[in-house]
C-alpha cells in the first residue's frame, strides 16, 4: 500500500516510498527512555516495512538514543532499500525537554554513537535536528561536511529552518532535504516546500496529524465521509497530494495505527476535495 504515494529521490541517490514512518513515538513518556512495550515497538517497525514503507525518521535524542536501538533490534540486518534517517543537535535534560546543542563536538558524537546503534557504517540521510544559534553555522555546516567527506553519512538534511537558512547552508553543503512542522491546519512553511519543489528537494512534514488533534473546521471530515476514510487518512491524503517533493512520515506506537495511516496511500482526493481542504488552513 506505501507504494501507491509515489516515490521521491533524495539526492539522486536513493529511491523511497513517499509515505514513510517517524520514529520519535517509540520511546516512553515525554519522549524519554523506553516504550511501555518494547514488542509492541518492535512489532511496529517491523509491520511498517512489511507494508512497503522504505524510509524510517528517527534522532539520537528520541529516548535519548532508545529509538536507534529499537529500530536496530527490529529491523537488523536491514532490508535492501531500506533508508533510516536520524538527526542530532538536542540534548534531552528531561521530559519534553529539549535544548539545542550544535556544538561540532556534539553533533560528532551524536553521528558516531546513532552509527553503533543503528548498526551500520554509514547514515543515509543525517539531519541537522535545529540550527543552533548560539553556535557559528560555519561551525555546525562544516563539521556536516566533514563527516560526509569520512563517509560516516551519505545525505545532508536540516530541520525547522526559513529558506534564506537553507539557501546559507547551501553555499557550502549538499542539503537534499528538509524537515518542518507542516500539516493541512498549519502551513506556516508553504514557502519553505514550495522552494524544496522548486529545488528538487524533499521536504518531510513533522506533526504532520497534530499528534492526533488537528483543529479541523468540519472540511476533513466532510472529505473523509466522501471516501469511506477517516479524517487522519485524509490529512495524509492530502500531504500526498501536494508536490512531488513532500515524503510523509506519520508516527504511532501502535500496529493498528500504523496500518490506517499506511493505507492513506490509497485515498484518492480530486480537485474539489483538494479545494475544500485548501480552506482549512490556519494563517501561518
Amino acid at each position: 500500500m506505501a507504494n501507491l504515494g509515489g516515490t521521491i529521490t533524495l539526492g539522486g541517490a536513493v529511491t523511497v516510498n513517499r509515505m514513510g514512518y517517524g520514529a520519535m513515538r517509540l520511546t516512553g513518556p515525554g519522549i524519554i527512555g523506553p516504550p511501555r512495550d518494547r514488542d509492541e515497538a518492535r512489532r511496529v517497525l517491523q509491520r511498517a516495512v512489511a507494508l512497503g514503507v522504505t524510509f524510517i525518521d528517527t534522532a539520537d535524542s528520541y529516548g535519548p538514543h532508545v529509538n536507534e536501538e529499537i529500530i536496530a533490534e527490529a529491523l537488523h540486518p536491514y532490508p535492501p532499500g531500506l533508508v533510516i534517517a536520524t538527526k542530532s543537535g538536542f540534548a534531552r535534560p528531561g521530559p519534553h525537554q529539549w535544548k539545542m546543542n550544535g556544538r561540532p563536538a556534539h553533533l560528532r558524537a551524536g553521528c558516531e554513537g546513532s552509527l553503533k546503534r543503528l548498526r551500520v557504517d554509514r547514515i543515509d540521510l543525517f539531519q541537522l535536528h535545529r540550527i543552533d544559534p548560539e553556535v557559528p553555522e560555519e561551525d555546525q555546516f562544516g563539521l556536516l561536511a566533514d563527516l560526509q567527506r569520512e563517509g560516516k553519512i551519505r545525505l545532508i538534511g536540516l530541520s525547522e529552518v526559513p529558506v534564506a537558512a537553507i539557501e546559507r547552508a547551501r553555499r557550502t553543503l549538499p542539503i537534499v532535504s528538509v524537515q518542518n512542522r507542516y500539516n493541512v491546519t498549519d502551513r506556516a512553511s508553504d514557502p519553505v516546500v514550495d522552494y524544496c519543489e522548486r529545488e528538487g528537494m524533499a521536504f518531510l512534514p513533522w506533526y504532520p496529524l497534530g499528534a492526533g488533534a488537528l483543529q479541523d473546521t468540519g472540511g476533513l471530515e466532510r472529505v473523509a465521509a466522501k471516501h469511506g476514510a477517516t479524517a487522519m487518512q485524509v490529512a495524509l491524503a492530502w500531504l500526498l497530494e501536494r508536490p512531488p517533493a513532500m515524503l510523509v512520515i506519520p508516527g504511532t506506537s501502535k500496529v493498528a495505527h500504523l496500518e490506517e495511516n499506511v493505507a492513506a496511500a490509497a485515498v484518492r482526493l480530486d480537485e474539489q476535495d483538494v479545494r475544500n481542504l485548501d480552506r482549512v488552513s490556519t494563517p501561518g
